[in-house]
């Protein structure tokens, strides 16, 4: 595993991002952990975030892209922070994106925030975590409808690896099939769990066995089809 990644799971614990316990999702499911991107709230956190992102994107797609697409609300921060890392880290200018949930009719006019999209943009999307895809359905149309734009991939922070809504692949893997664009995420859920389970982390085992089995069996329940 990259430096980068344990690194990153460490940040979620300390950050309270990652939790694990007894979890009712939106979708129903009730999960053994918990996500909450919401949890990052200060600058210095925003700033390491920002560089996790971008280096994964980095080992994901590589650098040959315009646009980096935050869709409302969630993934304005994350664009806005990811753009300044890679302008930092790897000296390369992207521009950000994002949408209103209401067309602005006076001013700053239209759907989008931050940069206007022109034919030919290469872009990619980044979001906090996808379970569904259904944040995908909502912004897919809007970048078409924007300017004839490429869609590159799409970068969450964590892959839960569960079964998307329509098939036994991943919402991730879903999302390729039905767009045709590749996804990809800074770490998946079995990279969390390798890196916690029975590893004490600043005197504290996250994933211990009792949780662990707790885990393999919301999995197996709920779990993706992993790719041969």
């Amino acid at each position: 595993m990259e430096s980068y990644k344990q690194e990153f799971i460490e940040f979620m614990v300390d950050s309270q991002v990652l939790k694990f316990g007894d979890f009712t999702l939106k979708s129903g499911r009730k999960a053994p952990f918990f996500m909450n991107a919401g949890a990052y709230v200060t600058g210095a956190q925003l700033r390491k975030l920002g560089e996790y992102y971008a280096k994964a994107i980095h080992d994901r797609y590589g650098l040959d892209f315009d646009v980096l697409f935050g869709p409302s609300y969630k993934g304005i921060p994350l664009a806005v922070a990811t753009a300044m890392a890679i302008s930092e880290l790897y000296g390369r200018e992207v521009r950000y994106c994002s949408n209103r949930k209401e067309v602005k009719d006076h001013g700053d006019v239209g759907i989008l925030l931050g940069s206007k999209l022109k034919d030919g943009d290469r872009v990619v999307i980044i979001e906090d975590v996808t379970t569904s895809g259904k944040s995908i359905m909502e912004t897919f149309p809007i970048l078409k409808s924007q300017a004839d734009v490429e869609i590159k991939g799409l970068i969450v922070s964590l892959n839960r690896m569960e079964r998307g809504l329509e098939s036994d692949k991943s919402a991730l893997e879903e999302i390729t099939d039905k767009y045709g664009f590749a996804t990809g995420a800074i770490v998946t859920m079995e990279e969390v769990i390798s890196c916690l389970y029975n590893k004490p982390y600043k005197g504290t085992v996250y994933i211990d066995d009792t949780l662990k089995g707790v885990i393999d069996a919301y999995y197996e329940q709920y779990g993706a089809r992993k790719e041969a």
